[in-house]
């Protein structure tokens, strides 16, 4: 399972941080990462790290302003937000893959948390 966490509304160029804390599977073999999706839009990767082999995925859109860290002993994955835009605006997912990044979003073995609203208002 999956827990995503934090979230809320943030002006833009503020920050947030989301968190997803996994249970019941092998943290250390997985690749966590975010997805988000905005109002009538697709699904999109956002950024992705593999505990496996230290392996990263980052959307050109988020480069520079978003970072992912992984805690093994909490079995957590981080994602600090800075300079948010309004175009972010978004419910973000986290997801977690067995192996490497980038996490395949159609597998049936990937594992899903429950979405998280984010906000950022102009």
């Amino acid at each position: 399972q999956l827990q995503a966490s934090g979230g809320g509304l943030v002006q833009a160029g503020g920050s947030l941080r989301l968190a997803c804390t996994a249970s019941g599977f092998t943290f250390d073999a997985y690749a966590v990462g975010w997805f988000r999706q905005a109002p009538g839009k697709a699904r999109e990767r956002v950024i992705c790290i593999s505990n496996v082999d230290g392996s990263r995925a980052t959307a050109e859109s988020v480069k520079g302003r978003f970072t992912i860290s992984s805690d093994t002993r909490k079995n957590t994955v981080t994602l600090q937000m800075n300079s948010l835009k309004p175009e972010d605006t978004a419910v973000y997912y986290c997801a977690a893959e067995n192996g490497p990044c980038p996490i395949t979003p159609g597998n049936l073995l990937t594992y899903w948390g429950q979405g998280t609203l984010v906000t950022v208002s102009s």
